[in-house]
């Protein structure tokens, strides 16, 4: 790529993979930086070496904005050591934080992150009230994968609050094509059924992340320092009823909330879900991003009714990645 102006962290990944394929089409150029090579993955190195990432920038004076998807995720807590966690979540997201200020150009860095932060302040016991996740709530990590990318995030406003230089946090919900990694979830839903249900209230298509990312770099010099929850937009109020309900009769709220969708589902002979147990609330993404997203619950119904494709043609495009070069598991391989 001559000239990028878009430098992607974790280009063979998920995300990576996807904002590869698709930031052309937005009037950007991008050039993929990975430790695994792939056919969208120019540069091939670790983040956390310094040198590495320094002669990068070095190299592409013309780079005007960082993504950065590489990651550890939680499907390498059993497989990867904390030391590995913190020397990719932690060191290489600073070494990419410092590296990326001192060039004095870059006019956004954007941080993927993830909901799994809040960890146990997502689990409300059975008959509590759901969880209504904003950026607002105090994450409770349940591992070393949380840990580390609550970490990270702290060093992004760190070295904003240092620098200046514009830095936005994205805490993306699920977007994984593979099956769920519960095995109750998977039990009990057919797949479709149940990734549909979960853009209720945990679940984004990829398409709609990388507009996310999209806006994040056309908004970040505007807005310099903030953190969005970037999750499909919830048809449910944040009202104690509502949030009462979902914790322990959910499907008859969701009859009540969106009685055409609830029909629909049901008389194709798909389950509603009893129990939500969070609901995760995008709107301070929408409002301050300016993000418009596309694939939300109410249009993939519509479209399963119609018998359509109710994902993005992206996210076929990018299909399953994986986590391991070896399969180790439910959604890890």
């Amino acid at each position: 790529m001559a000239n990028p102006n878009v430098l992607v962290t974790g280009a063979s990944g998920h995300l990576g993979y996807a904002l590869m394929l698709d930031l052309q089409n937005h009037g950007f150029r991008p050039i993929g930086l990975d430790i695994i090579k792939s056919e969208n993955t120019e540069l091939v190195g670790n983040i956390a070496d310094r040198a590495f990432v320094a002669n990068t920038f070095a190299t592409y004076p013309s780079l005007r904005f960082v993504l950065h998807t590489a990651t550890l995720h939680k499907p390498h807590v059993g497989s990867h050591t904390k030391e590995a966690f913190i020397e990719t979540n932690i060191k290489g997201t600073l070494v990419l934080l410092e590296e990326a200020s001192r060039t004095n150009h870059i006019e956004g860095f954007i941080y993927t992150s993830t909901t799994s932060t809040f960890g146990a302040a997502l689990a409300p016991a059975p008959g509590q009230p759901a969880a209504w996740i904003d950026e607002l709530v105090t994450p409770i990590p349940k591992n070393i994968y949380g840990t580390t990318k609550i970490a990270a995030e702290d060093m992004c406003y760190l070295i904003h609050a240092e620098t200046k230089m514009p830095v936005l946090v994205l805490k993306t919900s699920r977007f994984f094509p593979e099956q769920d990694d519960n095995e109750t979830s998977r039990n009990a839903f057919d797949d479709d059924n149940l990734k549909v249900c979960e853009l209720m209230y945990r679940r984004v298509d990829v398409a709609d992340v990388v507009g996310a990312h999209v806006c994040a770099m056309r908004r970040a010099k505007a807005i310099g320092w903030g953190k969005y929850i970037i999750s499909a937009p919830p048809p449910f109020q944040r009202d104690q009823a509502t949030l009462d309900g979902l914790n322990s009769h959910a499907a008859d709220v969701i009859d009540r909330v969106r009685p055409q969708q609830y029909k629909d589902l049901v008389s194709r002979g798909w389950r509603i879900p009893e129990r939500l147990d969070r609901v995760y609330d995008s709107s301070k993404a929408i409002r301050d991003l300016q993000w418009s997203p596309e694939y939300t619950f109410e249009r993939a119904v519509e479209h399963v009714a119609e018998n359509k494709e109710w994902r993005s043609a992206l996210s076929i495009q990018v299909g399953k990645r994986g986590y391991h070069a070896t399969p180790t598991g439910i959604y890890t391989s």
